[in-house]
């Protein structure tokens, strides 16, 4: 290709070019790849590179710009042949993996095939990471990646209920989820601090749910606007739209999470009604439960969910289901009297009648629902006042996600014949501090539970690490406590464990942890 310069750098000397590099000197790819082999020779390729996208779904704009941080200045191609980077579709590259890539990189050029738009986006993420700046023009080996990820669900939870953080801080995290291969964004916008997403049919979600956070539990609307005149702690409709179309260019889905029956507060205070406590105190009851044996009240979860469904083209609906204070329930005659009538003999019984109607509901819509793991009805924490479910059990089809108990919770759940998202909080809490949580120990993290037969460990998704907000008011610690460590749960979820190897591991992650400090995302931090 004209673009392409016809000198090649060799790693060592001109007359050794063919001789294998040391491992200080191997290209760095993270997460690692599955199989990948590299020369030892760099080619160097002009800044003006021609680039083909063979895929109509993806984002041409996002792509260029991921060229552009590389050190191209690239233009858009219309066919493969004049191009000196092409992005092909190859249905045969995805037969046993979707997201499966192929990079060939060489004095000709490169050329990334995959089956699907995200093989294609898996392969970019790859190659800005062997580009560099060469002077002359963008540097990078000469070999082959061929690449597939052990995951499907790689995920990074954003708590935006205790503190919001805004638009702008949510696109930079999405733009590392990238960089990182990272898929599903799992954005929890509603909980007991705040209520975050503006719905039409019920505007006091928003104009008095939303003015307030973790910092400010007891304040009164009134009080927040005399402090933040200014501030608006909710995204409208149009920015959700805007934040998924954003993902959606980089290959991310975002799920959301709509917290019932317990974590409401936010919503409760807007309308005491909806909750069992609240509507007999005539006001907002902090960690109140829905009063879920109201018609009312389940129709107005339908709306929310309704307005929310449009937002999310993902298809799937996180609806908590954690957590929940049984006495609200156990104090309200309406509830313990319709659970007399439907013959539900525990709290934990009603919740599942509650959240399997929710499910069905979602189903229709052809949404599936998710969940943290006390949706199965076990008494996770063992807990004296908790008593387990008796009469009713999980429908089928929904997602557990495993956040507490013991870890065999996880083969229980898949025994039964469910999905499971792996999120065992004692590794992948990012709002515990790294004395509890090391660089070491999150990279140590296996979604797999010991005991599973191959045949059951299918059932298990994917895993997510979450950024609960309790002690985020800023960006800045959002940032300390999600980098490095987000590499190290990226790698979790995508190399097999074999291929795992913790030295290998931070001599991958060096430049990225260069990147981010100059970012100004890494600043005091540990580093791996």
């Amino acid at each position: 290709m004209k673009n392409l310069l016809v000198t090649l750098v060799s790693l060592l000397t001109a007359a050794a070019a063919a001789v294998s590099a040391s491992a200080a000197d191997l290209p760095t790819i993270v997460p690692a790849p599955s199989e990948a082999s590299f020369s030892g020779r760099y080619a160097v390729m002009d800044r003006t590179a021609a680039v083909y996208v063979g895929d109509g779904e993806l984002n041409q704009a996002y792509i260029l710009s991921v060229l552009e941080e590389a050190g191209f200045a690239p233009r858009i191609v219309g066919e493969s042949r004049r191009a000196d980077i092409r992005f092909v579709t190859d249905r045969a590259v995805g037969r046993d993996n979707a997201e499966r890539y192929v990079l060939r990189l060489d004095e000709r050029g490169i050329t990334a095939e995959a089956a699907t738009a995200a093989g294609l986006l898996n392969a970019l993420q790859t190659l800005r990471q062997l580009c560099a700046d060469d002077g002359a023009g963008v540097r990078y080996p000469c070999g082959e990646v061929d690449d597939a990820p052990r995951y499907h669900w790689r995920a990074y939870m954003l708590d935006e209920s205790r503190h919001f953080q805004g638009m702008d801080m949510v696109k930079r995290l999405l733009d590392e989820m990238a960089r990182l291969k990272m898929n599903v964004f799992h954005w929890h916008l509603v909980d007991d601090p705040g209520w975050r997403i503006e719905i039409r049919k019920y505007p006091l979600l928003t104009e008095v749910g939303s003015k307030r956070d973790f910092s400010h539990a007891d304040i009164t609307p009134e009080e927040w606007d005399r402090l933040y005149p200014d501030r608006r702690s909710y995204y409208t409709q149009k920015e959700i739209s805007e934040v998924v179309r954003y993902a959606a260019a980089r290959g991310i889905t975002v799920v959301p999470e709509i917290e019932m029956p317990a974590h409401a507060s936010a919503s409760i205070a807007a309308y005491p009604w909806l909750g069992s406590t609240s509507r007999r105190e005539g006001r907002g009851v902090w960690g109140d439960l829905y009063q879920l044996a109201d018609p009312e009240v389940e129709a107005f979860l339908h709306d929310v969910l309704d307005e929310v469904a449009e937002l999310f083209p993902s298809r799937i609906i996180h609806i908590g289901g954690d957590e929940a204070g049984f006495a609200h329930w156990q104090n309200s005659a309406e509830v313990t009297a319709f659970m007399e009538e439907q013959g539900l003999p525990t709290c934990s019984d009603m919740q599942l009648w509650a959240i399997n109607r929710m499910s069905a509901y979602l189903a229709s819509k052809g949404i599936r629902m998710i969940g943290w793991n006390e949706i199965t009805g076990d008494n996770i924490r063992n807990e004296a006042h908790v008593e387990a479910s008796r009469s009713e059990r999980l429908a089928e089809g929904v997602v557990v996600q495993f956040w507490d108990g013991d870890i065999a919770l996880v083969n229980k759940a898949i025994e039964k014949g469910y999905d499971v998202v792996n999120s065992n909080r004692l590794y992948t809490y990012l709002d515990y501090p790294y004395e509890a949580i090391s660089l070491e120990h999150a990279y140590s993290f296996d979604p797999r539970p010991e005991g599973l037969s191959d045949e059951a460990a299918r059932r298990i998704l994917g895993s997510g690490c979450q950024m609960w907000g309790e002690r985020t008011p800023t960006r800045e610690r959002v940032w300390f406590q999600t980098l490095p460590r987000l590499a190290a749960y990226a790698e979790c979820g995508w190399t097999a464990p074999e291929r795992k190897d913790l030295g290998d591991f931070r001599r991958r992650v060096a430049p990225l942890q260069q990147l981010w400090r100059e970012k100004g995302y890494i600043v005091s931090q540990p580093v791996y």
